[in-house]
């Protein structure tokens, strides 16, 4: 079952970047959708029933908007870093403990922590990320843990968990 939605899922993908419903492009999807289910569907969710449930697909939206939201005040954080005259920057790497439970939760959180500007993803160790900050506004991990994935951890636990 997880390969068959695996294929249907890059058969979908593939469609949906070459915008062409042509027998020949539909082919060439086909074998591709085919090769990527053979390879990736061990990395795939095991729990493919979560993909049905509605109220997920609800969550990811409102963690989207939640996200681009972020996006723009680190977007004009660090800009402000980088125009003012004394570049306030006090970089560094900070152990931040989350409590998500499966890899792909924990991958989901650091990729959109990466993606969020002045920061960047190091390393996950178990429990722990490590992320390089630019400008770590506190020394309490408890604080910069809320700072850093407060906006992100709730909602990823709702779409994944």
């Amino acid at each position: 079952m997880r390969y068959v939605t695996v294929f249907i899922l890059s058969l979908i993908f593939w469609l949906l970047l070459t915008f062409k419903i042509t027998v020949p492009n539909i082919i060439v999807g086909s074998v591709a959708s085919l090769i990527c289910a053979l390879i990736f569907t061990r990395f795939f969710i095991h729990n493919i029933y979560k993909l049905i449930q509605p109220h997920r697909y609800f969550w990811f939206l409102i963690y989207l908007v939640v996200f681009i939201w972020e996006c723009i005040k680190a977007n004009f954080d660090v800009a402000y870093r980088v125009l003012h005259p004394a570049m306030p920057i006090r970089p560094g790497i900070v152990k931040v403990k989350t409590t998500l439970k499966s890899e792909l939760a924990r991958t989901l959180l650091a990729n959109s922590i990466t993606m969020t500007p002045g920061t960047i993803s190091v390393d996950i160790i178990g429990d722990y990320l490590y992320i390089h900050w630019i400008y770590v506004r506190s020394e309490d991990p408890e604080v910069y843990t809320s700072m850093i994935t407060g906006a992100f951890e709730k909602y990823i636990k709702k779409i994944i968990e």
